[in-house]
């Protein structure tokens, strides 16, 4: 079944802390811990729940990115509540060096960003609320996927912006790694900070 929009309206209800800036970013074949090792990162205690990993994300300080991963399947999901590690070319595209790395991000100012990265080179980036400017080495690769998940083009005015479920999605959809609410309530996370500053 195609996933769509639809399938990630849970996120903002169920998680309003978190969704109001976040960070995820699912790394195809490297463990927790070579993540964390590629981004120079400390491990700190593992985390159960999105919820703690929320509230623990504000204890580090300015300097510090709080990281929570999982492994699902074949891939490791990272989550940065308040960060932005993922979509951030000076550390997303050395840490995508050999591997896959898919990334989308919103802040409470309405920034957004979906990146993808495959062995260190941008494949594509756009911001999700403005799908129609896109960029990197094949950034029309995924179109018919992103019409297909549900992003807006052109004179397409949504009634409700839906970017934040489309950009989900399209995860889904380039990853074939559904999220849940119950992954997310229940999963102990591998967590770790990044020295940001």
């Amino acid at each position: 079944m195609t996933v769509t929009a639809a399938d990630y309206l849970w996120f903002e209800d169920r998680f309003p802390d978190l969704a109001e800036a976040y960070c995820f970013t699912l790394v195809n074949d490297l463990a927790p811990s070579e993540l964390l090792q590629r981004l120079k990162g400390q491990e700190h205690p593992a985390l159960s729940g999105v919820t703690a990993v929320v509230e623990a994300a504000y204890d580090p300080g300015d300097t510090q990115q709080l990281v929570a991963m999982a492994g699902l399947g074949s891939w490791t999901l990272m989550i940065e509540p308040n960060g932005y590690l993922g979509v951030s070319e000076e550390w997303a595209l050395p840490a995508s060096a050999g591997t896959t790395w898919i990334s989308h991000f919103c802040n409470v100012n309405g920034l957004d960003s979906f990146l993808w990265a495959e062995d260190a080179a941008m494949r594509l980036a756009f911001e999700p609320m403005f799908p129609d400017s896109r960029w990197g080495n094949t950034p029309d690769d995924q179109l018919e996927r992103m019409h297909r998940v549900g992003f807006h083009f052109g004179a397409d005015e949504p009634e409700i912006d839906q970017s934040v479920a489309a950009a989900f999605a399209l995860a889904d959809a380039m990853t074939e790694v559904r999220l849940t609410p119950g992954f997310l309530e229940t999963t102990t996370f591998t967590c770790g900070s990044v020295k940001i500053r």
